[in-house]
């Protein structure tokens, strides 16, 4: 009772000096800060743990305790009268100190979202844990028998059958048809919050409260169509008569099953050296722990906490998580020795060191990136690895020969997936789009239009379904893949950056990463150190000398 005493005090203090000038201000909101951090760093922690008992062992009583902590969180954030004085703050445009004004900005865009009726927030906050619940907890089947989604990639990247290839993918897609009502409804009740603080939907709110822009979005996003059209229509013709002979049917047959991923957002390993055989007999856990200590990022202590195999109830994918924002940083992943699971791991670590390499000497509130999608372009930067040659030869030993065997091999693995994955972020940005735009169209027809237009696959024969909600995103990243791609073009031009001024090289080419320190301590003093101290744009000018372009990713993988 006397800490909620003497916050209320404050708060009294806080609005009775409102009309105070600069410095008061300042002081104001430093107290605010103080005494939100107070609140909210011992809640987040917990609710970071509670994710990960939910995650690691499907179980319901931790997703339970998981939902009630987000909604203590929200309703933390929900309170009408601390959104009143930082929207009076921020709006007087008083505080000139940066690195507060910083800290203000995460503020009042964590609090807008959450100006709506505690019931309505509890009602959204309970239906997303129920969906995530049942997702994480759902295994799909195969004749009648469970299947894991390792056993499913497995299934759809070496079996010939094509019965069982289908079966695979429909298999991967029953948990959609399970979730979708649910997630129909969360759609609604998150336009409606959205509505009430004054935006036409759930999608726009997102944007904008992401410090992005709507318009900015829809012309990078109409540009790399418009870009990657034909190169892709190239590469995919070429793809198509390579399947097609290998099933033995005719190019005309093919059908979603047959690509080797459940959404076809990764090249199938197909072409004249098939990657998996250089990781089949390693360890990729070691390999990626080696990699990053010789690049002065070691991940030791992160691989030590994190859960990294598969089993029954655990979620079936991957993603790293920052527990405290005090070095507790923890990866899942479900690992194979294949180069699926290698890329994964590299890029899990990716976003890991971003948390682990916050300089904690900098405000809770900016211990962590810039945006969402600046840690999206780390781990992508090595994620990539796992398909360089150069790289390859010098983690896996290999000999130069076999390094020559796989090189245009592997730099044509590499092309195609990036252009690959601009369509498929095509999908996903326009899909979701029009998804909270009406709720009530048909979404599974839509779904398919927007996989021919951009994907150039044929929907199956017969009733199209839910399947598109097997795509857990909807649910626990909603509005978010943009930055999946915004995170490609940041990647390619911190190459470009590292290759031409780091590195001082005329050319990437014969450039592994292997063993630079000098990279290491490039992106923790550029990247990784300032956390969310500067906004995206002026973190990324002040680590590259320009602000986000996609040329760079142009000119890396499209022209």
């Amino acid at each position: 009772m006397e800490r909620i005493l003497a916050l209320l005090t404050v708060f009294v203090a806080v609005v009775f000096l409102a009309g105070c000038g600069p410095t008061a201000r300042q002081g104001q909101l430093e107290r605010f800060i103080e005494f939100h951090v107070a609140k909210v760093e011992p809640l987040t922690k917990e609710a970071n743990l509670a994710y990960w008992d939910a995650s690691t062992t499907g179980k319901a009583e931790d997703y339970g305790r998981l939902s009630e902590l987000q909604l203590e969180i929200s309703r933390l954030y929900s309170d009408p009268q601390d959104f009143a004085f930082i929207r009076d703050i921020k709006e007087s445009g008083r505080i000139k100190n940066a690195r507060l004004a910083r800290q203000l900005d995460k503020l009042y865009y964590a609090y807008l979202p959450n100006q709506v009726e505690p019931d309505l927030l509890k009602e959204i906050v309970g239906l997303d844990g129920k969906i995530q619940e049942k997702y994480n907890s759902f295994r799909g089947t195969m004749d009648g028998k469970k299947v894991t989604m390792s056993d499913i990639y497995i299934i759809l990247t070496t079996e010939k059958d094509c019965r069982k290839r289908e079966l695979a993918w429909k298999a991967s897609k029953q948990v959609g048809n399970v979730i979708f009502a649910d997630l129909i409804k969360l759609v609604k009740l998150r336009n409606e919050a959205a509505r009430k603080v004054g935006f036409d939907n759930y999608h726009t709110l997102t944007i904008v409260t992401g410090q992005q822009n709507v318009k900015e979005l829809d012309r990078i996003f109409d540009e790399l169509c418009e870009l990657t059209t034909e190169p892709f229509a190239r590469m995919k013709n070429e793809l198509d008569i390579i399947l097609a002979d290998s099933y033995d049917i005719a190019t005309g047959d093919l059908m979603p099953w047959h690509y080797h991923d459940p959404f076809f957002q990764r090249t199938p390993l197909v072409y004249d050296q098939d990657l998996d055989l250089y990781y089949k007999d390693k360890d990729i856990k070691e390999l990626a722990e080696k990699y990053y200590a010789g690049v002065a990022l070691p991940v030791d202590d992160i691989l030590a906490k994190s859960d990294l195999y598969d089993r029954e109830g655990k979620y079936p994918h991957a993603f790293s998580h920052d527990i405290d924002r005090r070095g507790d940083v923890r990866i899942l992943c479900n690992l194979q020795n294949t180069e699926r699971w290698m890329e994964t791991i590299l890029h899990e670590l990716g976003h890991a060191i971003y948390s682990k390499y916050h300089d904690r000497n900098e405000p809770w509130l900016l211990r962590e990136p810039a945006h969402s999608f600046t840690t999206e372009a780390i781990a992508m930067f090595f994620g990539r690895l796992s398909r360089n040659a150069a790289w390859m030869q010098e983690m896996l030993d290999l000999s130069k020969k076999e390094r020559m065997e796989i090189e245009e091999v592997s730099k044509k693995y590499l092309r195609f997936q990036q252009v690959l994955f601009a369509r498929w972020a095509l999908v996903m940005y326009n899909f979701e789009k029009q998804l909270y735009a009406d709720p009530d169209q048909d979404l599974n027809n839509l779904w398919w239009q927007l996989v021919e237009k951009y994907q150039f696959v044929k929907r199956p024969p017969g009733p199209v379904d839910a399947g598109w909600a097997s795509k857990l995103h909807f649910t626990t990243a909603p509005c978010y893949y943009h930055n999946y791609m915004m995170g490609e073009l940041l990647a390619s031009q911190l190459h470009h950056h590292i290759i031409h001024e780091v590195f001082k090289l005329e050319s990437g080419r014969d450039v592994s990463y292997v063993g630079e320190k000098v990279l290491g301590d490039y992106l923790r003093e550029k990247v990784l150190g300032p956390g969310a101290l500067y906004h995206w744009n002026d973190m990324i000018e002040r680590a590259t000398g320009e602000p986000l372009t996609p040329r760079y990713f142009v000119e890396q993988f499209v022209k």
